[in-house]
């Protein structure tokens, strides 16, 4: 019986990761569930409370819709009540796309600070791939900037034609080696002077 060697930050998992090479956002996406899967081996701990908040949101939007739908009263009773769920609605779904807007933007990824590190700032790793581009940019950066501890963000851009096979096979090795190597580089940066 042969006993499976644990996989190490360095080493891709075994198992192939086959996309469609005509579908922008299925690329976009494997690339990014891959940028999560390398980061979080590294023993970075994925940051979940924006993703709460949001969720949280959600609810509370889906919950007037359901208060607005299910109303014990009909329609000339109740319109002062429907009046309040839909300005409920419009202010809730406005203050979740802020959210989206203003702290998520591009990022598929906040993490904490590294376990006994100095830093007192994780991480937030963001990626764009324009459509009708292959041209891929990912971007590392502190998941807090106006922290004392932030490193300056770090940024690559190369083409998505150097990780995937003619099959639409991402050629982990080459893409997991490209990623560590702008994690590394964000790891040296120097310190910002303020």
């Amino acid at each position: 019986m042969q006993e499976k060697k644990p996989e190490t930050a360095s080493t891709p998992p075994k198992s192939p990761k086959k996309t469609n090479l005509l579908d922008h956002h299925s690329i976009k996406h494997m690339l990014d569930e891959s940028v999560s899967e390398i980061v979080t081996s590294r023993g970075y701990v994925e940051d979940v409370r924006l993703s709460n908040v949001r969720l949280l949101l959600g609810t509370v939007i889906i919950v007037i819709a359901l208060f607005a739908q299910f109303y014990k009263k009909k329609f000339p009773e109740n319109r002062d009540f429907l009046i309040g769920c839909i300005v409920l609605y419009v202010v809730f779904n406005a203050l979740l796309q802020l959210i989206i807007y203003t702290k998520e933007k591009n990022a598929i990824l906040f993490t904490y600070p590294l376990a006994g590190s100095f830093t007192s700032t994780g991480l937030e790793v963001s990626s764009k791939l324009p459509r009708f581009s292959d041209m891929y940019t990912l971007t590392i950066s502190s998941a807090d900037p106006k922290s004392i501890s932030a490193n300056e963000p770090v940024e690559s851009t190369k083409s998505v034609t150097k990780w995937f096979t003619k099959d639409g096979v991402l050629v982990e090795g080459l893409f997991w080696k490209d990623v560590e190597a702008l994690m590394d580089q964000y790891v040296k940066e120097p310190k910002k002077n303020k």
